[in-house]
């Protein structure tokens, strides 16, 4: 099986306003001395990477006389298979990853970091403490008595209020767990976009290949999906009719802090939205958003063409 460790070249990348959203990105200059990484709770900071094919190696500037480096800050990115040193990183991206509940969440990293075979964290090479990107697909039916899987499926059946989504939740999660991967993707709102696709391809494959080479057919059995859930986070307009189009104003309806959530949505068989409660970073764009929380339900079937537009989106 390839080594799943994989480098990637150097990465150039700047302030932009908004989402990570390739197609509506506005490059912005500015001084820095040093790059801060935000969580995904505030899409008005995300970064643009750019691809450069020099061979530096992770380099932080402080300032440039050049216009065209200002603010630049280059930084070569690797993926990594998660360990148990990257516990304290992985918790802060999930910090928030079900609003403001009290839950498990130590309990939570600690699965997704025992499962080194399908699994990916990011980080700058040759700074291996930060970790700016955790991936992962969680067996709902392997982790049924875990208290940390316990409590994110009773919160879910707590938030959902669509009447007609909610048999197909209980299904999924309750009977059908066992074929259902909870896909977790939390990452820094500025990490690079090219870095998306290689990252899901890289869990794809894993996924694959833990079919094939886990030492038993329970756990080859295990990722075996036929569904995937995910839950993530938009901003709502607050006049928004729906997930798509935009307002009487003209504003969009939804802001995606993730790109490909907006691709997950059309492939989903359902979806559901509810209000979140944590402590939000807010900005004069997004006085008329709400953050609300978002989950899809998605068939294995259709991970393949999600991957294809993926690249299609961010290569564009």
């Amino acid at each position: 099986m390839p080594k799943k460790s994989k480098r990637h070249h150097p990465l150039t990348f700047t302030p932009f306003a908004r989402s990570m959203a390739m197609t509506s990105c506005k490059k912005a200059k500015q001084d820095i001395k040093e790059i801060t990484l935000q969580t995904e709770d505030s899409p008005s900071s995300s970064v643009n990477g750019r691809l450069n094919n020099g061979k530096d190696k992770t380099k932080r500037s402080e300032s440039s006389d050049s216009e065209d480096l200002e603010g630049v800050v280059q930084a070569d990115f690797a993926f990594f298979d998660p360990k148990n040193s990257d516990f304290h990183g992985v918790k802060v991206l999930l910090q928030t990853y079900l609003d403001n509940k009290q839950w498990d969440l130590s309990g939570f990293v600690d699965l997704i970091l025992s499962q080194p075979t399908v699994g990916t964290v990011v980080k700058i090479e040759d700074d291996e403490d930060g970790v700016y990107s955790a991936v992962s697909a969680l067996n709902l039916g392997r982790y049924t008595d875990s208290k940390c899987i316990i409590e994110l499926k009773d919160y879910l059946l707590k938030v959902c209020r669509d009447m007609d989504v909610i048999p197909q939740l209980k299904s999924l999660i309750g009977e059908r767990a066992k074929d259902v991967g909870l896909i977790v993707s939390q990452r820094v709102v500025n990490l690079p976009p090219q870095l998306l696709p290689p990252l899901y391809d890289s869990l794809f494959d894993e996924v694959n290949w833990a079919t094939e080479d886990e030492p038993t057919e329970e756990l080859r059995s295990s990722f075996r999906f036929k569904f995937y859930l995910i839950i993530s986070k938009i901003y709502k307009h607050k006049n928004a009719d729906g997930d798509k189009g935009t307002t009487k104003n003209g504003d969009e309806s939804v802001i995606y802090i993730k790109p490909e959530d907006e691709l997950l949505l059309e492939f989903c068989s359902w979806s559901f939205n509810f209000p979140l409660h944590a402590q939000q970073v807010t900005t004069e764009e997004l006085k008329n958003y709400r953050p609300m929380g978002l989950v899809m339900a998605v068939e294995a079937s259709k991970i393949s063409i999600f991957r294809k537009q993926l690249h299609s989106l961010i290569d564009e």
